[in-house]
């Protein structure tokens, strides 16, 4: 008989006092649910990230995880952001177990998909994208953001699975592959599709919100966005390498053009046309700059090769059942 694979739901959590005690039990039913079918050994687990909360989260994982086995909990030392929290959770449990499922803790993704990861999982798949079959819980303006924001990702270069965000499976397998990149700037969207095993995607329905207020705003929906492309595709540069080209050759014309007027004697003093080109290259400059920015910040980071995550605290079982890392 084969042997049933252990699960670790990790579930990242920043100041979800609210609807944590409300979908904590949905996590801990649906272990239960999978391992009375077989699929998962009843030693899975629910393991909580708590990303530096500031109101009573990590509390309230204390006290499950002191009323049930199944509840694990860890803390990072600061709020580090949801990219570094899934990270740090993934890495935590990757020595124990055989196959992690990471979900958002707000009760928006069906947790009964699952079962149909785990299926996938045992059809021999190392990845498993959660994908949204439907956007009509969102707002006019969230559907066409996020899906402009795949459009330009894929014509930035990066390789992302359309409508997916970071509700996934991935065998320990494929989590030691992950461990394998180095990089501080985390984007585990685009990251997990580079690793290349074999892999399919489940298609599921989002809810809204169980309770609470959603800790993702416009200003940190676009600084994802932005990430996702400076941390996974180059094409930037090389589109303002191109643009540079171009403006190049469009000013050996002006010069031309100048001198050729000037020897003809039609030249025509006028500070219009001086201040809109000066204004305009000096736009330009200062766009590209920023841009050029980013990337040297990014490299910055990067060399430094800090931390990515750091754990202050964990639940009692949670120091016997995974191996105390700090800092991959």
């Amino acid at each position: 008989m084969m042997k049933q694979p252990v699960l670790y739901i990790v579930v990242p959590c920043y100041n979800e006092e609210e609807v944590l005690p409300r979908t904590s039990g949905l996590f801990l039913d649906e272990i239960r649910e999978l391992s009375g079918r077989g699929k998962i050994s009843p030693d899975s687990r629910v393991l909580f990230v708590d990303d530096g909360s500031r109101d009573g989260t990590w509390r309230i994982i204390c006290d499950l995880a002191a009323r049930d086995e199944h509840y694990l909990g860890i803390r990072q030392s600061r709020n580090r952001g949801h990219q570094n929290a899934v990270f740090a959770g993934l890495m935590e449990a990757k020595d124990s177990c055989d196959i992690s499922i990471s979900i958002d803790c707000d009760g928006q993704d069906d947790i009964h998909a699952m079962e149909a990861m785990v299926d996938a999982y045992h059809d021999g798949c190392e990845i498993v994208y959660g994908v949204r079959t439907s956007r009509a819980t969102d707002t006019a303006f969230k559907r066409l953001s996020a899906e402009s924001f795949y459009k330009l990702l894929r014509f930035m270069g990066v390789d992302v699975v359309y409508n997916h965000a970071d509700y996934r499976l991935m065998s320990r397998r494929a989590l030691e592959e992950l461990a394998k990149f180095r990089e501080v700037n985390l984007y585990l969207r685009g990251m997990a599709p580079l690793i290349g095993f074999k892999s399919t995607s489940v298609g599921y329905e989002r809810h809204e919100r169980l309770a609470g207020k959603s800790h993702y705003p416009l200003g940190k929906m676009l600084a994802l966005a932005f990430d996702g492309i400076s941390s996974m595709s180059i094409k930037p540069m090389r589109m303002i390498a191109g643009a540079g080209v171009f403006f190049f050759l469009l000013s050996l014309i002006g010069i031309v053009w100048s001198v050729a007027t000037a020897l003809c004697g039609h030249a025509v003093p006028g500070w219009a046309s001086t201040a809109c080109i000066v204004l305009l290259m000096g736009g330009i400059q200062s766009l590209f700059m920023g841009v050029i920015g980013e990337y040297v910040g990014k490299i910055y980071l990067e060399v430094k090769d800090r931390p990515r995550y750091i754990i202050s605290e964990k639940t009692p079982r949670s120091s016997g059942q995974m191996e105390g890392k700090n800092g991959h």
